[in-house]
């Protein structure tokens, strides 16, 4: 402990945080956060090859699934460097520069996989309110654009905050409370007026993880309006089949972040253990669970992986 407490000193580095309470199972603990990150970069990697290889899946729905299995990927090993080696290792140091660039990546691509959940979103209005103007409006050159303005929108949002955050002294403990930097964690240890950032967060908050499930909802409201007043059962039935991978896609991102806000909100004097448990779910649960979803039920993705490992078992012989 007194290693730890004189390293918080070291104007150099950070000090992240395990799991409060089990450190010396650190080691343990480790072989399940081993395990998700396996299935989270195994399975995003074979639906990202699938889509790549599959010359009938180059379109609209699976290049915007193929955009949230590379989010997914970037969200992995942006927290997989420090968990591990952390649980590992028990090296609990990151270098002020190391912090801010996870900070930058880890924020990014959280707000990436909200606005490609809002294309996609977007993308199962048109299919199913529009189907004769699909071919139409969403052709791959707009999607192209697409993926390129939800890069441009997430950099655009997260640099500003990095750049405000960096510009103020760490004068105080450099003791983060989670295995990872994030910004709400980090601006805590600032001794200095954080109202520009704080006002600045609550825009970004406000303009992408408020405004995307409200926009998310419209869509859906729009598409149960268009399905319950024109189509028979089967086709209700069909149409809602279509957009069930989506759907559970959009609660498997957005129940733990407001659970992860409730939980800052209203449990404050809950142990560490309770935050730090909420904030691993909510940054682990899409990366496993959206490759396992779409696998599940969507059939051309294990119908694309059949044939890959099909091919690959007939380029050995």
């Amino acid at each position: 402990m007194s290693e730890v407490m004189n390293t918080t000193q070291d104007p150099f580095y950070f000090i992240l945080t395990g799991i409060p309470g089990f450190e010396a199972y650190h080691i343990w603990i480790s072989i399940p956060f081993c395990c998700l990150y396996t299935i989270s970069i195994t399975g995003n990697t074979t639906i990202l090859a699938v889509i790549c290889t599959e010359p009938s899946l180059l379109q609209p729905m699976y290049l915007f699934l193929s955009m949230l299995a590379l989010t997914d990927l970037g969200l992995t090993l942006s927290t997989l460097p420090t968990v591990m080696q952390l649980l590992w290792f028990n090296n609990q140091k990151i270098s002020f520069e190391g912090c801010f660039a996870q900070f930058f990546f880890l924020h990014s691509f959280s707000i990436m996989e909200s606005s490609v959940l809002l294309a996609m979103s977007f993308d199962r209005y048109v299919a199913i309110c529009r189907p004769l103007h699909y071919a139409t409006v969403l052709t791959n050159s707009v999607v192209g654009k697409t993926g390129l303005a939800i890069l441009c929108r997430c950099v655009l949002a997260v640099l500003p905050s990095l750049f405000l955050l960096k510009r103020l002294p760490f004068c105080r403990s450099h003791l983060l409370s989670h295995s990872y930097c994030l910004h709400q964690d980090m601006i805590r240890l600032v001794c200095a007026d954080t109202r520009v950032n704080n006002w600045y967060a609550f825009a970004v908050v406000l303009l992408t993880i408020v405004m995307d499930p409200l926009l998310i909802v419209l869509s859906y409201t729009l598409i149960l309006k268009s399905i319950l007043g024109t189509a028979s059962r089967t086709e209700r039935l069909r149409a809602l089949n279509n957009c069930l991978s989506h759907m559970l896609a959009v609660l498997v991102l957005y129940v733990p972040m407001v659970g992860v806000s409730m939980t800052h909100r209203f449990a404050k004097h809950a142990p560490p253990l309770v935050h730090v448990i909420m904030a691993n779910i909510y940054l682990l649960a899409p990366p496993v669970m959206n490759p396992i979803i779409y696998s599940v039920k969507t059939k051309q993705i294990p119908q694309g992986i059949f044939h890959l490992i099909s091919q690959r078992n007939t380029h050995l012989r």
